[in-house]
């Protein structure tokens, strides 16, 4: 693949970055440079949000069913070039074509759920709601928002953003992952294609100084971020005193409980896909498994079968299963864990670190650890790598307490064939996206989207009828006519 310069995309056209500085762009599975992204400096974020304000007025002004023609033209061509978009967020992250063919789904749905919008934003009315009073609710646009969005998923997460953004009238700036630009300098051609006036769309690379930039400009209404818990509270904290809305989705550590009576097959085979899809890099992934009672000896052993199975190398290999992690330092990271886990005592029933030894690129292979104390850091930090810890639980009650004492609450998962212990737990866990018998819950685009505790910063999460309630200020008036 020929060594591409990313440019930012500004006011309805690509112009090449004035910065001097550059990040060279790896393809994991190879370590090759693919491209080079510019680091955009403030000016150039302040560039785009000028271009955003002054598309506002016309841009809000334009009803919704024809802000919807846009999106149309959107997902047409995102379905013309479905495969081209799933090879090209492969050869940057690394998952396996088929993970980012399903990423790339979900990204449409996204858009699909945004060409709603002339009924998704229609307001409210009451005739006499007092003595010759009429009132109405009507939702409005606000202006300019902005999004900040992580490696893991290069178009799929900026999609769930952008098109709600700009369907309910505003404008909008993002600011992809610098690890993964190339995906949605493509995706921007794309939308270069769907006519939206202007300064409507605009998207500027970068790092630190572009993301500082965009939290406080006086000029952006709202901002929303994925990424680590850290640089999310780091976002929510910095983008409110700046007098922003903010929705900022962190970190994860998702726990798998697992009980006696599930059907093991089909749940060791969901809960395997769910620690080890996309090398476990996604804020959906399975981390702990918590093992109730006597599952714990019925799935140990099936976990380690399940996980040798798994074949790992380059993702645009249909035969491979897992591809690698996104970096070299990134995998650095992880084999710290896998050694962290081993030093507190853990049982280390397979190795993951011997694969990367015979690749070029960034692997690190399954990793199964038993015997897993919920106080170890294995068991409490995320590690964001294709490592599964499994603990021994008493009951039910025992791992719904260790999962509501960890600082993170993204997602969880129970496997049971007794509906009574479902809902029990859908009940009572205190985390804000459960799954039964599932191990990636993972909301359609027309639920809301988003954790709990320290995994979600902010009031108003992503997806749906949250997107509206983001994007749009309700403003609500009162007639009465003297006759």
């Amino acid at each position: 693949m020929a060594v591409r310069n990313v440019q930012n995309y500004i006011d309805g056209r690509f112009v090449s970055s004035s910065s001097p500085k550059q990040l060279d762009v790896h393809n994991p599975a190879t370590g090759d440079v693919i491209g080079r992204v510019p680091l955009s400096t403030a000016a150039e974020v302040d560039a785009a949000v000028q271009a955003a304000k002054r598309a506002f007025d016309g841009w809000r002004r334009t009803p919704p069913v024809k802000r919807a023609q846009h999106l149309y033209k959107f997902k047409f061509l995102l379905e013309e070039h479905f495969e081209e978009l799933a090879k090209s967020i492969t050869a940057e992250h690394g998952k396996t074509v088929d993970e980012s063919r399903g990423s790339l789904r979900r990204a449409i749905e996204c858009v699909e759920v945004a060409i709603g919008i002339p009924t998704l934003m229609k307001g409210e009315a009451l005739e006499d709601a007092g003595p010759s009073i009429d009132v109405m609710a009507m939702r409005r646009p606000l202006g300019v928002f902005a999004a900040i969005t992580p490696f893991n998923f290069p178009i799929m997460v900026p999609l769930w953003f952008l098109p709600f953004a700009v369907a309910t009238g505003n404008t909008f700036v993002l600011k992809p992952s610098e690890q993964v630009p190339m995906s949605m300098q493509r995706v921007f051609e794309l939308l270069e294609q769907c006519a939206f006036p202007p300064g409507v769309i605009n998207m500027v690379n970068g790092q630190k100084e572009a993301v500082d930039a965009i939290l406080s400009h006086p000029d952006i209404k709202g901002v929303s971020f994925v990424g680590s818990s850290p640089v999310a509270k780091y976002i929510y904290e910095t983008g409110a005193q700046n007098g922003k809305r903010v929705q900022a989705l962190g970190g994860a550590k998702n726990f798998l409980v697992i009980m006696p009576d599930a059907d093991m097959e089909k749940s060791v085979a969901a809960a395997v896909e769910s620690c080890f899809g996309c090398a476990g890099e996604r804020c959906l992934a399975g981390s702990v498994i918590l093992a109730v009672g006597q599952a714990h000896e019925m799935l140990r052993e099936r976990v380690v079968e399940a996980a040798k199975k798994i074949r790992v190398g380059d993702g645009l290999d249909p035969a491979v299963t897992m591809g690698p992690v996104i970096s070299a330092k990134h995998k650095e990271r992880v084999l710290s864990y896998i050694q962290k886990g081993i030093d507190e005592g853990a049982k280390l029933l397979l190795d993951g670190r011997e694969i990367g030894k015979k690749e070029n690129g960034y692997f690190v292979g399954p990793t199964v650890f038993a015997d897993v104390d919920p106080s170890m850091v294995i068991a409490r930090e995320e590690i964001f790598g294709p490592v599964i810890c499994i603990s021994k639980v008493d009951s039910l009650e025992e791992a719904m307490r260790i999962i509501e004492g960890h600082p993170l609450g993204n997602t969880t998962s129970i496997f049971t064939s007794s509906g009574k212990a479902a809902r029990d737990f859908q009940y009572n866990v205190a985390v804000s996206m459960v799954g039964i018998n599932v191990g990636v819950p993972a909301p359609m685009a027309y639920f809301g989207f988003g954790g709990t505790r320290g995994s979600f910063f902010g009031d108003t999460k992503a997806h749906g009828q949250e997107s509206l309630n983001f994007y749009t200020d309700k403003r609500v008036i009162i007639n009465r006519w003297f006759s």
